[in-house]
């Protein structure tokens, strides 16, 4: 069912037009002034707003200028007594998508507003489209453990399953619960997602469910849960092994029975909402321990897609370091700088125990702080081999006197020095901070070439 946004001064006209639209077929909300509609629409998430011109406080010119800088796909349908040709050329420079004027039949207003959607979901469909064509939207990688996750995806995103995704922080399991809810017949319906382990378990069971007004200490007016706002569309639940005992139970009645009451209520709503869960925990050991309901594992265990880490796809990084590179560089306006030979092999050498997040983070900096190449000076400290060996004293060697592991470090230190300035013995020595005489005489010393 899609939903509109009515947006009037009037409360009467709010009246009129939330019975003609639900009569019509359409969830409704109103708002009584731009103030308020700016307020509901982050949590009605309406496929169209349908707004007065004529407001006090905050004009239909002024509430379209502020949907379309936070939300720019979002139609608008304006409506005015003062239908000239000026006001309507105003609406629709700033993004407005028809209006029409009032007074107004009935059939008119819904002729337009049908319209409107129907522009909307031609793009939504245009949209998905593209994505096909690119691939698995920011999903990047061609190596078979990848490959893998993307048959998964292919073939449970048809279906209603409720899908777990496992796998450690960082590797990108909400692009993957993306792409489920992109490539299935929910598409044109919300994605909303939730951190379980961001809030408290009050909060949660709140944020989740939603609440009646004066449920609790601030609650001064009845709020929807993420349950409400993704109908018939795609709920994601990260790090679902985070939930407490009382939100499990809560949860398992939804998957079980379809309905829910908020905090603070005891109407039951019913909700046709696609599960996706995340966890970097494994599910099962946590049932073993006690701490995750056995019958709620199961619900949410219907089809498990292990989503590999980064150390076991490094076949992916060429093309992930392409990704971002270009990406952060479109952000800043700039040309795409190269990555160095050197920077490439300090990456390939890395660990990277945060996954993909933390390669994006080491490319926004190196990106930032590069010229037109980016080398082993523009990534963070602990990409490089001798940080970590700084960082403790596994590394330091054994059955040496301290003076020859000095003399071996020093020539290590100035042959790298060398090799990074082409063996320009004056760049080299101000990299190390000597004197080109000192460094002259180390080499003499240590008889390197």
């Amino acid at each position: 069912m899609e939903r509109i946004l009515v947006v009037d001064d009037e409360k009467n006209y709010l009246v009129v037009l939330e019975a003609l639209l639900s009569e019509a077929g359409y969830e409704v909300a109103a708002a009584q002034g731009g103030a308020r509609a700016l307020a509901l629409v982050q949590d009605a998430e309406p496929d169209l707003v349908v707004t007065d011109m004529r407001m006090p406080q905050m004009s239909g010119l002024d509430l379209i200028r502020r949907l379309k800088d936070r939300y720019p796909d979002l139609p608008v349908v304006v409506m005015t007594a003062f239908g000239t040709v000026e006001n309507a050329v105003e609406a629709m420079k700033l993004g407005a998508t028809d209006y029409i004027s009032k007074p107004f039949e009935n059939t008119e207003l819904l002729l337009t507003v049908e319209k409107s959607l129907k522009v909307r979901r031609l793009l939504f469909q245009n949209r998905l489209l593209r994505q096909e064509l690119e691939g698995y939207g920011e999903l990047i990688g061609d190596s078979p453990s990848m490959r893998e996750v993307y048959a998964l995806v292919d073939k449970v995103a048809a279906t209603r399953a409720t899908v777990l995704l496992n796998g450690e922080s960082g590797t990108g399991k909400e692009l993957i619960a993306r792409a489920i809810h992109e490539r299935s017949p929910r598409a044109q319906e919300p994605f909303v997602a939730v951190n379980c382990m961001a809030l408290t378990e009050t909060l949660l069971e709140s944020e989740l469910f939603g609440h009646e007004k004066g449920a609790f200490t601030g609650a001064a007016a009845r709020r929807k849960g993420r349950f409400e706002m993704a109908h018939q569309g795609t709920l994601f639940l990260d790090e679902v092994g985070e939930l407490g005992a009382a939100v499990q139970v809560k949860l398992l009645r939804v998957l079980q029975e379809k309905t829910f009451e908020r905090v603070g209520g005891n109407q039951a709503i019913s909700v046709d909402v696609r599960i996706v869960a995340a966890s970097n925990r494994d599910l099962a050991l946590a049932v073993e321990e006690g701490s995750f309901r056995e019958d709620l594992f199961y619900r949410l265990n219907v089809v498990r897609i292990d989503v590999p880490p980064l150390a076991e796809r490094r076949e992916d990084l060429p093309a992930l370091v392409a990704h971002f590179v270009k990406k952060y560089a479109a952000e800043v306006g700039r040309a795409a700088p190269q990555v160095s030979k050197e920077a490439m092999e300090m990456i390939y050498q890395h660990s990277w125990p945060g996954n993909v997040r933390e390669l994006e983070n080491a490319l926004e900096r190196a990106v930032i702080l590069a010229g037109s190449a980016i080398t082993p000076t523009d990534l963070p400290l602990e990409l490089r081999p001798e940080a970590g060996k700084e960082a403790g004293f596994t590394e330091l060697p054994t059955g040496v006197n301290l003076v020859d592991a000095l003399e071996d470090l020093e020539k290590r230190m100035i042959l790298r020095a060398l090799a990074e300035a082409d063996g320009v013995a004056a760049h080299a020595a101000e990299a190390l901070g000597l004197t080109k005489s000192n460094l002259a005489y180390k080499i003499k010393k240590y008889a390197l070439s």
